[in-house]
């Protein structure tokens, strides 16, 4: 049987707790990794956020949901999960770049990433803190279907206004042959499809076992945005990253579906490809966007 997850279900928690103080410190060495690309900080906030959490576990907050128990489960065992997750993908620069090299290591420090914390959890503290629930709540409503079709318009009408008046797409690589183009298409899918399993699957569902669901969400956010600041969404990306990030979250705990915000990542990353080939080949998709 699964361990339980919580004994106090997240609308049942207070607002505030003492929780919240080590999870943002952990979450706050994000934006020291990714947007600051200041590894001492993050080590130091990782370290104190964890020592906090320690700290709080001992003072009596229970160290342990073991199977059958209905004991809220080690603050501390959740947060180094976090903190494992970030020292991976800090280990490689996040520009991006589509040679073989650069790939092979999105790769490896992306996966392990995800992998690594799932099985740390799984099998090291026999846990089932982190799933990831594909299908979740059945079949999608007409809300749902709309979305869809809303985040392609949306998608459509501000992306190329962003990428190309700030001129952040030049933080992407030039896609000027088949070749690249077909690897641009890979990288963006592949990250985005991460971004769901970290950031949602594992770092807001791990969060959630504390905290009400809208702070774990927000410090989620903070995760996410850093993230993608990082990976070339800067100048005002912040003012479209917040949001997405809030969004997928919320649109997670409403669906308990894995699918489908992965496929709403994924039409708004199509969005993404399409707009950076627009912006590296003048031309090339004339008539496709109004910028």
């Amino acid at each position: 049987m699964p361990a339980a997850t919580s004994a106090i279900p997240s609308t049942g928690r207070p607002l505030w707790t003492w929780g919240i103080l080590p999870a943002l410190l952990v979450c706050l060495a994000a934006p020291a990794f990714f947007v600051l690309l200041t590894p001492w900080l993050g080590w130091l906030l990782l370290a104190t956020g964890l020592a906090a959490a320690w700290w709080l576990d001992r003072r009596g907050e229970p160290v342990d949901a073991g199977i059958g128990s209905s004991r809220r489960p080690s603050l501390l065992r959740d947060l180094s999960l976090i903190g494992l997750g970030l020292l991976i993908v800090s280990a490689i620069p996040l520009a991006a770049e589509l040679d073989n090299a650069a790939m092979l290591r999105f790769t490896l420090a992306l996966g392990g990433a995800v992998a690594v914390p799932y099985l740390v959890s799984r099998f090291v503290y026999r846990d089932h803190g982190i799933r990831f629930p594909w299908r979740g709540g059945g079949r999608w409503t007409l809300f749902q279907w709309s979305w869809l079709a809303a985040v392609l318009v949306l998608g459509w009408l501000i992306l190329p206004f962003y990428f190309i008046t700030s001129g952040v797409y030049l933080n992407w690589p030039v896609v000027d042959t088949p070749d690249l183009i077909a690897r641009l298409f890979v990288g963006v899918g592949t990250v985005g499809i991460w971004d769901e399993l970290f950031f949602v699957c594992t770092v807001f569902a791990l969060l959630r076992r504390h905290l009400r669901d809208p702070v774990a969400n927000v410090l989620q956010m903070i995760v996410f945005v850093s993230f993608l600041w990082e990976l070339g969404y800067r100048a005002w990306g912040p003012a479209l990253t917040i949001p997405f990030a809030l969004l997928q979250g919320f649109i997670f705990l409403r669906t308990r579906s894995l699918a489908y915000v992965v496929t709403v990542h994924l039409l708004f990353d199509a969005v993404v490809f399409a707009v950076l080939v627009h912006a590296h080949n003048p031309g090339l998709l004339d008539g496709w966007f109004l910028v």
